[in-house]
């Protein structure tokens, strides 16, 4: 019996070539033809004309060519608990096929852990696609404030909006109040940002904390340049150049277990504007997707636009959100139930 004719070795180096052609082909072409024709979803965790609103709407107008396919991207407000409603809706309730994505308040990854509200999700599983933005925040009072300055806020009693718990107003006036001793009341419930402004200019409330400093330029640049604010305190891991002489919170935090705590609450600032997918999103879509956000963010349309409406574009990859998410979810626990004791007292 003859021996049959040993396969030369380029013959087999070129069938192992085209077999991983034809099979890495059908995963790529399998997103975009997931896409193609498709509706994608962001949902907004806020009503119309604040920040993130704002935010998502300019990020959907830019990033549908970036996706493969091209499908049209559509915002849908869904406002409600600071974003807790739309966060809980997209952990348990939205498609899991890469055709939902969400917009919901930077916090909100901690609300688990230090949170008082009822959370139904663990922000390590949701599929981080990236964040627009590192924010700086800031404590502002209106004009005709009695309160203009930090030095008041320790001394004199006012009122600041919030929007529910987890929602930055309410999250860092508690911290506020309750690690450095600020002299504020907390009147939670607005709908978002917009909501909360025009309660400032009306009168019902003095200021509001945890507002993003895009935010004020964005809603309203008259009030920056006319001076109809007062800005009390820099809330962020680093203070803002265009800031000078506001005080800087790390500045004032002076003990140990102060700066634990504030450096446990501000770490959300590194996700300034999250966009999020559900959890159980197919790997090969979240990848595009996140791909997709990249190349967003550094798109001359996207950031001319951007710049024309007052957004900060300081992109953060999804790949380091999981990363930082990681890092405050192994916070000692010790820290973690004082900072939870804190912002539940100053909830009630």
């Amino acid at each position: 019996m003859r021996r049959a004719d040993r396969i030369p070795a380029g013959v087999v180096l070129a069938g192992i070539a085209f077999a991983f052609l034809i099979f890495a082909q059908p995963a790529a072409a399998g997103v975009e033809d997931f896409y193609k024709g498709r509706t994608v979803s962001i949902i907004i965790g806020y009503s119309v004309g604040g920040g993130y609103d704002t935010y998502a709407r300019v990020l959907a107008r830019h990033m549908s060519k970036h996706v493969p396919g091209n499908p049209t991207i559509i915002p849908q407000n869904m406002p409600g608990a600071g974003s807790l409603r739309a966060a809980n809706y997209l952990y348990n309730a939205a498609p899991k096929d890469g055709a939902t994505l969400g917009v919901f308040a930077r916090g909100m990854a901690m609300e688990p852990l230090i949170g008082t509200s009822g959370t139904n999700f663990d922000a390590r599983k949701f599929a981080w696609i990236g964040s627009g933005t590192n924010e700086v925040s800031v404590c502002a009072t209106w004009h005709a404030s009695k309160v203009k300055t930090w030095s008041d806020a320790l001394a004199t009693p006012f009122t600041v909006a919030g929007e529910g718990s987890g929602s930055d107003p309410d999250i860092f006036s508690v911290m506020l109040r309750n690690v450095l001793g600020a002299k504020m009341r907390l009147v939670s419930g607005y709908p978002g940002g917009a909501d909360m402004t025009l309660a400032i200019e009306r009168g019902e409330v003095d200021g509001r904390c945890g507002w993003t400093w895009s935010s004020v330029k964005l809603q309203r640049p008259d009030w920056v340049a006319d001076h109809k604010l007062n800005v009390l305190i820099q809330l962020a891991t680093q203070p803002a150049p265009e800031l000078p002489g506001v005080p800087f919170i790390f500045d004032l935090a002076t003990t140990e277990r102060q700066r634990r705590i504030v450096d446990l609450v501000l770490s959300r600032q590194e996700m300034g504007r999250p966009l999020v997918a559900p959890p159980g999103t197919p790997q090969d879509r979240k990848e595009a997707l996140r791909s997709a956000f990249d190349a967003t963010m550094a798109d001359p349309d996207f950031i001319a636009e951007a710049t024309a409406r007052s957004l900060e574009v300081n992109p953060v990859k999804g790949a380091d959100l999981d990363k930082l998410i990681e890092r405050l979810y192994s916070t000692p626990s010790a820290i973690l139930a004082e900072t939870k004791a804190i912002i539940a007292e100053g909830a009630k």
